[in-house]
């Protein structure tokens, strides 16, 4: 699944990424923020899992994802210096949105203890050049050496399911997955969830 979910990213538009980004961000009842120019989405369970997206208008995109119980949560090892290797290979453009930035719901900080420097945590680190999307040189070697899978120990196949890349993405398929899992407690908290979504939708494009 993970590699499935990874190119089917790949082959969606970087429009429609963002589109479903902002889509969710607004499903989710996150506020998008504006940083040096770039957009910030994200998403999160409420339960320590995240997926945090940025898109530069220059086309380009930095994407984060977080599962508190993988060993590449570093924030519970607080160890600055791991985290920011993860970060190698992404042009410094893109890792300045989350360099010495105030911390968030999706984003604590890990400080460097000698220098004050900080940067916001995340287990899985991707980026968009414009043309195809990467996974970090730093994060790809930090796994080859502890023995991990990237796309499933980052959280990516978890942390992007609500994205459905590779997949219909409408109001209903969305409202029905919920169904499916227990969110509606009968058929009008249902109609009305579906609703609410089709105006997101609306509005979002």
């Amino acid at each position: 699944m993970s590699e499935e979910i990874w190119a089917a990213l790949g082959a969606t538009s970087l429009d429609e990424v963002r589109r479903r980004a902002a889509v969710i961000d607004a499903i989710t009842e996150i506020e998008p923020v504006e940083v040096d120019g770039a957009v910030r989405y994200a998403w999160n369970n409420g339960g320590g899992e995240s997926a945090v997206w940025y898109f530069t208008p220059d086309n380009q995109a930095l994407l984060l994802t977080f599962d508190h119980e993988s060993a590449l949560n570093l924030f519970a090892e607080e160890d600055y210096s791991v985290q920011e290797a993860l970060y190698r290979g992404v042009p410094e453009h893109l890792v300045a949105l989350v360099r010495n930035r105030p911390e968030n719901y999706e984003s604590l900080n890990l400080v460097d203890a000698e220098t004050g420097a900080a940067i916001h945590y995340a287990g899985g680190v991707f980026w968009f050049d414009g043309t195809r999307w990467a996974q970090a040189d730093g994060f790809l070697e930090h796994c080859r050496r502890e023995d991990l899978d990237p796309l499933s120990e980052s959280g990516f196949t978890y942390c992007l399911g609500d994205y459905r890349f590779g997949e219909e993405f409408t109001p209903e398929v969305i409202v029905e997955d919920r169904a499916a899992d227990g969110w509606y407690e009968d058929d009008a908290e249902r109609e009305k969830a579906l609703a609410e979504i089709r105006e997101i939708f609306s509005r979002l494009g």
